[in-house]
This record gives structure tokens, C-alpha cells and sequence, in this order.
């Protein structure tokens, strides 16, 4: 069967087609009933050559979880280097991270429950994804204060007061226990919580104790 056939591109490698069929089991099955066998057939290879990639079925769902999130972690990355002020930055990074994981809750369940069992466990990839979201935003913190534009200029308060109002919308799990909350209502009160957020670091609150 040829590539085009198959709806497979030709450059496809063995790492990817491997992923690309774990997506679809997990999809079809759930974790627990996925397995490195039933992979490998549909990948048309031996498990021991999965294996090659993937060192344990863990490691296989973790890859799966790194490869949907880049995308993000690309889309914050581009809206920390833009050229709009660092308010608007802010809230459209918070925004993304909110949208885009309600996104995948809705329309890919089972593997948007792996990274909240990947945070819950502490596992690495969980980390790294924690480490880069956070790093991005506490770039974009900073140009505020640097700028002038924010007026709350102790970094650790600042960086506390986003994490702390924002939690509920950014946090995976926190969003998995509000999968019952229609989306366009849950958009909203995230919105008016970012609100807040820019309020609180362009105008300050002094009576804000932290």
C-alpha cells in the first residue's frame, strides 16, 4: 500500500507512526485497556521495536502528553515576544492556557485526563510543562513592571497574585473537576478573574496582602 494510501506521509518515522497509533488507542480504549502489543500491530512493527522508542507504556502515554502540549507552549511563547503591551500579553496568555486546555478536555478526553494523572503522579512531564507555562508568563510579569505599566513591582507578589486568582482556569485538574460548567459560562468568569488580575498589577492593591 503506498503512503498516499495509507494517509500516511512518507516522511512519517517509526517515533511518530508509533505515537500517531497510541493516540488512537487511547482514544478508542482508555489507558488501562491500551496496550504495546496492540500498538505495535497497528503500527506494523514488534513490540520489541516499540519498545526502542519507548522505553515503558508510561513513557509511550507521557510522549503523547508532550507532543499535544507544544503547541501551546509554542502559541505562549510567540504571544510573550510580540509587540502589545505587557496587560494585554497577560491576559491573552492566561486566556490561551484556559482555552486551550477546555478545548482538549472536550474534545479529547482521554488524553487530556493523562497530563492530570501525569500533575497528579509529579512526573517529569508534567514538570517540564509546568516550568515553560510558568516561565512564560513570569517573562511577560516582568516586561510589565520594567515597562512601568505594572504598578505592583515586587515580582514575587505579583507572580503569586496571577497563580493564585487565575488557578481554577489554568490548572488541568482544576478544569477536569469544572468539565460540568457549559464552556461560554466558564469563559466567562475566567475572563472577569483575568480581568482582575490585570487590574491588580496596573493599578496596584495596596490592601492586596499577600
Amino acid at each position: 500500500m503506498s503512503a498516499s494510501a495509507s494517509g500516511r506521509s512518507p516522511e512519517t518515522t517509526p517515533d511518530q507512526r508509533i505515537l500517531e497509533h497510541a493516540c488512537d488507542h487511547l482514544r478508542r480504549f482508555g489507558p488501562k485497556r491500551t496496550t504495546i502489543l496492540d500498538i505495535a500491530e497497528a503500527a506494523g512493527m514488534s513490540h520489541a521495536n516499540v519498545y526502542r522508542y519507548f522505553p515503558s507504556k508510561l513513557a509511550l502515554f507521557d510522549a503523547v502528553t508532550e507532543q499535544w502540549l507544544k503547541a501551546l507552549e509554542s502559541q505562549l511563547r510567540v504571544i510573550k515576544e510580540g509587540p502589545d503591551p505587557a496587560y494585554d500579553k497577560l491576559e491573552r496568555a492566561l486566556s490561551a492556557i484556559q482555552k486551550t486546555y477546555r478545548a482538549k478536555l472536550e474534545a479529547d478526553p482521554a488524553l487530556f485526563d493523562l497530563l492530570c494523572d501525569a500533575i497528579a503522579k509529579n512526573r517529569v512531564v508534567a514538570r517540564k510543562h509546568r516550568n515553560k507555562m510558568q516561565g512564560e508568563i513570569q517573562a511577560i510579569v516582568e516586561e510589565g513592571i520594567n515597562s512601568g505599566s505594572f504598578r505592583l513591582a515586587d515580582r514575587r507578589r505579583a507572580m503569586a497574585l496571577v497563580f493564585d486568582l487565575a488557578h481554577r482556569f489554568i490548572q488541568p485538574i482544576s478544569i477536569a473537576l469544572d468539565r460540568s460548567i457549559p464552556t461560554p459560562d466558564l469563559d466567562f468568569r475566567a475572563s472577569r478573574a483575568f480581568a482582575a488580575i490585570q487590574r491588580s498589577l496596573v493599578y496596584g492593591d495596596p490592601d492586596f496582602d499577600l
